[in-house]
């Protein structure tokens, strides 16, 4: 993923943590605020639960895979931090990428409704 993307800053990293709407899966915990810029920003977090170095790499290195497939589809304008859960030690690409396909469109974060490959999005209820 390009630098421009990334979200570098520990301090906001903390604050997008803190202060954050925070959309669960089972294999993903997606977490956005705001940010008033022109692009979106992303952090990819897996604590020591998930196991030593090799696999909290592999779950970073799967979810920012799954995020960067579809950076032009995303909504600008937001800091975005996903975290590893567990389960994704388990899991395969296809398994990450779905769920945060399905986090991203249950935040409201895909501009259009349907993937480039045809599936719908799991959007949030507008009320």
């Amino acid at each position: 993923m390009r630098r421009r993307f990334r979200l570098r800053d520990r301090a906001r990293f903390e604050q997008v943590r803190r202060q954050g709407t925070v959309y669960k899966d089972r294999l993903v915990i997606l977490v956005c605020l705001p940010n008033g810029l022109a692009i979106s920003r992303f952090g990819f977090t897996a604590s020591r639960r998930i196991g030593k170095a090799v696999r909290r790499n592999r779950a970073r290195r799967l979810m920012r895979e799954a995020v960067r497939l579809h950076l032009d589809e995303i909504e600008p304008g937001w800091d975005v931090v996903l975290i590893a859960r567990r389960p994704i030690v388990t899991a395969t690409f296809h398994d990450v990428h779905r769920a945060c396909l399905r986090l991203l469109g249950r935040a409201g974060l895909m501009q259009s409704g349907v993937t480039a490959t045809g599936q719908p999005y799991l959007r949030a209820r507008q009320s």
